[in-house]
């Protein structure tokens, strides 16, 4: 590693280190992940030029495959059964739906070139950015916090699954193939490890996991790297193959000792490789194309909220009051993660335009910074709601 590249390292880590801090400080203590990114903005090359994303390619690239690991690794597929999670999957419908009318209007106008790209952007919601904020405001229990889980989750998993199959069908349907042969991958991990339950591997797995080998831990890594290396290697979006493995690890991970092991994933994760990402995010992010056209991050912005936003003033008007209902708007319209992370895969299969991906991101750090400041202000603890379903966590 050149001199460069840890300097650069040096100012990402640093960067790191003051966010959590300086999101404290803040009033309304906006997430980190906002000081993040715009730390990186500050460092990059189109503020200061102190440092260039290149130099950290491989480690915002690891950071990436354990946004997506951790996003697959959070989703429990029991969800989705339930009605939190089939009102979830109403609302998206209702989004999607309305995202693609809405920019294919755009495209008409001249406005968008990328129709599907930024159709699927607009449909997704930052779950793994809003669970510490509501964490720490108490929202997270009670029906309306099964009903916000169920949203992000959605939100997350099938944004996912439309960037890998529809922008890969912009190349080949044999990319599709690909991507169903990684899902059929998972499922031999998942039963490979079933079989080897209860032999002498097993124990020593088992034996290590909290030693100074932490067995459970690297072999994640390989899981992770060894996934991410298929992907690249057939030229599919990274970022399906490491949420198969978060899933996967989910399903093998069902012990008394699975939450240690969500914490030694969390410090990996988030300790290191994601802020890393968020950052280098930041550095790339075209503030030049922003101010030239603010127009346009603001068009975005307010997308963001009638497209994602909205729906659930109407599909949980029977469910939820009307307040309950508008903080279930703005939080499902925080978008800022999946953004960052849908269109650098956008850009990199060349199907996004780089003045629309900057405004997408800038209006995700916009939603991150005012929707669940909004929300949480409008949030009355102890609000009697029907509890129809045992809690999610």
């Amino acid at each position: 590693m050149s001199q460069s590249s840890l300097l650069t390292l040096l100012l990402v880590m640093t960067i790191s280190a003051l966010a959590p801090i300086v999101s404290r400080l803040v009033p309304g203590q906006p997430p980190q992940v906002l000081f993040l990114i715009l730390g990186g903005v500050v460092i990059g090359p189109h503020v200061l030029g102190f440092a260039d994303s290149a130099e950290i390619e491989l480690l915002a690239g690891l950071g990436l495959g354990f946004l997506f690991l951790l996003a697959g690794h959070e989703l429990d597929p029991h969800l989705l059964r339930q009605q939190a999670g089939k009102r979830a999957l109403v609302a998206w419908t209702v989004s999607a739906v309305g995202a693609m009318l809405i920019v294919g209007g755009l495209e008409a106008l001249g406005l968008v070139t990328a129709f599907l790209p930024v159709s699927i952007a607009l449909t997704t919601t930052a779950l793994g950015t809003l669970l510490p904020i509501l964490r720490e405001q108490n929202m997270l229990g009670g029906s309306l916090g099964r009903f916000i889980f169920a949203a992000g989750a959605v939100g997350e998993l099938l944004p996912i699954l439309a960037i890998s199959l529809l922008l890969g069908a912009y190349k080949t349907w044999w990319e599709a193939l690909i991507i169903a042969s990684i899902a059929g991958l998972a499922l031999v991990l998942t039963w490979l490890t079933r079989l080897i339950s209860g032999t002498r591997v097993a124990a020593i797995i088992g034996e290590n996991r909290h030693a100074t080998s932490q067995t459970t831990l690297r072999i994640t890594v390989v899981l992770l790297v060894g996934l991410l290396l298929i992907t690249e290697k057939f030229g599919i979006e990274a970022a399906l193959g490491a949420f198969f493995a978060g899933m996967v690890l989910r399903q093998t991970s069902k012990s008394d000792d699975n939450t240690e092991f969500e914490e030694k994933l969390d410090a990996v994760g988030y300790g290191f490789f994601i802020p890393v990402f968020f950052v280098s995010s930041g550095m790339a992010l075209d503030v030049q194309s922003i101010v030239e056209n603010p127009v346009r991050l603001v068009v975005f912005f307010v997308l963001l909220l009638l497209v994602r936003g909205a729906p659930a003033l109407l599909v949980y008007r029977k469910i939820l009051g009307f307040r309950e209902r508008v903080e279930m708007m703005l939080l499902t319209a925080t978008a800022l993660p999946l953004l960052v992370a849908l269109t650098k895969i956008g850009l990199d299969s060349g199907v996004m335009l780089p003045e629309n991906a900057a405004a997408l991101v800038g209006a995700g750090v916009l939603s991150i910074a005012v929707f669940p400041f909004i929300a949480t202000r409008l949030h009355r603890p102890g609000l009697p709601a029907p509890a129809q379903e045992s809690p999610i966590r």
